[in-house]
């Protein structure tokens, strides 16, 4: 059940979020998720995890091409200079000479950077280039909305291939989804789960007993049944393998839509056109 980009590379349904997971266990947490059968492992500059995803993967002994490795370009960083040394720096620390995906990771870090268009346009060449000459084999972006994507667009010569939103049941940003569904831009679902509000909603516990599976196992299979793939993140063996377990039931179409129609709940307040980043 594998998801295709526009360019043809395939991409897992269910991939390894790292962020914060490693906090505590380092490595032996991105060793844990291989041994779950993960192989799509998603990190990022801001992560500060790359440095021990690597480390894990080259004690863990798997061949390159076995693992699929996405990591992000924070935006303080977009620029023909400082994208490359990003990019560098991560390949650096995860034992790469390649990415298999390349993202950016917001538009813009605060509402005050003016310049915050000039140095998307550039740091997006710096990404054509790369993919290019094979050293990203997708790029693409995280937390972009349509009139993001369309400023890039002006300059842009190669499409973006996929967007990392906030995704879940509660928050679907369904004219976003449209969107990209009409370019032909894959989305990918971060925060798949929706924190704590969604996981205790009486509606998705309710299911859960019907279905026989955990509420976690159906906020995920909603999410892949409405075509978009997820990075659920997990510091257990229990819970990594748990998220990988949700492919023997079909939710119906009837409570797909209940599903699709339930009100505003777990957004995390991150908006790209409202956050401040300070760092």
């Amino acid at each position: 059940m594998n998801f295709t980009l526009a360019n043809a590379i395939e991409i897992a349904p269910v991939g390894f979020g790292s962020y914060k997971a490693t906090e505590g266990n380092g490595k032996d947490t991105i060793k844990m998720a291989l041994d779950c059968g993960y192989r799509y492992i998603d990190t990022a500059a801001l992560y500060k995890n790359e440095k021990e995803i690597g480390e894990a993967l080259s004690e863990y002994g798997l061949d390159r091409k076995e693992i699929f490795l996405c990591s992000k370009v924070w935006p303080t960083m977009l620029g023909e200079k400082e994208t490359l040394e990003s990019f560098a720096k991560s390949c650096e620390d995860l034992q790469t000479d390649y990415l298999d995906m390349y993202l950016i990771h917001w538009p813009k870090a605060n509402q005050t950077d003016d310049k915050w268009q000039e140095k998307l346009a550039a740091g997006w060449a710096v990404m054509e280039k790369l993919y290019e000459e094979g050293k990203i084999k997708a790029i693409g972006l995280s937390n972009f909305l349509p009139h993001h994507i369309e400023i890039l667009k002006k300059t842009a010569k190669v499409k973006p291939m996929l967007d990392q939103l906030e995704l879940h049941v509660g928050y679907m940003q369904e004219y976003t989804l449209e969107y990209l569904k009409k370019e032909n831009i894959l989305a990918q679902a971060w925060s798949p789960l929706g924190r704590g509000k969604v996981l205790g909603d009486s509606r998705v516990n309710a299911y859960a007993q019907k279905y026989g599976k955990s509420s976690a196992q159906i906020l995920l299979r909603y999410l892949l049944q409405r075509g978009v793939p997820v990075i659920p993140k997990a510091s257990s063996t229990e819970r990594m393998k748990a998220n990988l377990d949700v492919f023997d039931f079909t939710i119906s179409e009837e409570d797909m839509s209940i599903l699709s129609c339930v009100e505003q709940i777990g957004w995390s307040g991150e908006h790209p056109d409202t956050v401040e980043f300070g760092f």
